[in-house]
């Protein structure tokens, strides 16, 4: 039930995106993809630290303080997905059309 809850968290996160400039690395898709896997790596992180083992809680441990483990996860995945989408346009500037 918790990785549902980290699966959903990201899934909107991921919907704020339309706010930023469109330089992902993959575009929409690789926006979506960064998203989840870091919802679901950093809130298994976190979980797993609190609980004190690697885990995914179920149905009976999961409430509202276990879904907000993927935000930032959710936002450092974003984060590495636009700086590898930068960094490829930097190294592959599209020639201009004069």
């Amino acid at each position: 039930m918790g990785m549902l809850g980290w699966v959903i968290m990201g899934l909107a996160i991921w919907h704020f995106t339309i706010w930023v400039p469109d330089r992902f690395w993959g575009g929409i898709v690789g926006e979506l993809i960064g998203s989840l896997i870091g919802s679901i790596l950093i809130g298994l992180l976190i979980y797993g630290v609190t609980a004190s083992e690697l885990a995914i809680p179920g149905r009976k441990a999961t409430d509202i303080g276990v879904v907000l483990y993927a935000v930032p996860g959710a936002l450092i995945g974003i984060a590495a997905v636009y700086y590898l989408g930068v960094r490829r346009e930097r190294a592959h500037p599209v020639a201009s059309i004069s």
